[in-house]
């Protein structure tokens, strides 16, 4: 059994209340946050965690959910371990359809449908997790290899192949 690290952060909007205007919102991550985001997403650090969400309602269950992230971490180059110091800028857009089951059904986790690439996400609850998204993208569009400018890996010119662990074991053998 598998257990999920609770997010390192957190902006719980509820939708029931957003009004036909819609609203602008700014997630700004605390210092503790953005050390609990590097350690989340395993980076050395994260110097700034800023986003700017613009909430519209479609109608009573559909909603709009855009937004543009920019952040600045520091990962350790793959093949020096300096750090490597780099910004991000995300943009983002997810149409969110609130799916209301009655109260008496219960309904596991493993029995709803997963949505489709192009369509809307579907919601159960009309408390939304604005920072879900934010953290997705994020870890998606970190550099799995990040390299300090101008380094380039340079294999060993000779490598010699390894014994054949069965020519050692015969050896062994004629032994006794």
């Amino acid at each position: 059994m598998t257990t999920v690290d609770a997010a390192p952060l957190s902006a719980i909007y509820d939708l029931s209340r957003l009004s036909e205007g819609g609203t602008d919102l700014t997630i700004t991550a605390t210092a503790a946050q953005r050390s609990e985001l590097a350690k989340w997403a395993g980076i050395s650090s994260v110097g700034a965690f800023e986003a700017k969400v613009a909430l519209r309602r479609q109608s009573a269950t559909r909603f709009t959910y855009d937004a543009t992230l920019s952040v600045d971490l520091v990962q350790a180059c793959v093949v020096t371990l300096e750090p490597v110091p780099s910004h991000l800028k995300l943009e983002m857009s997810r149409e969110l359809h609130l799916i209301k089951f009655p109260a008496k059904a219960q309904i596991a986790a493993d029995e709803l449908a997963p949505a489709a690439d192009e369509g809307p996400e579907e919601i159960r609850d009309s408390h939304y997790d604005l920072a879900g998204p934010l953290l997705e993208e994020f870890s998606l569009a970190i550099d799995p290899y990040p390299r300090a400018p101008g380094v380039a890996f340079e294999c060993p010119q000779e490598i010699e192949p390894p014994e054949n662990p069965f020519a050692v074991l015969k050896q062994l053998k004629g032994d006794v």
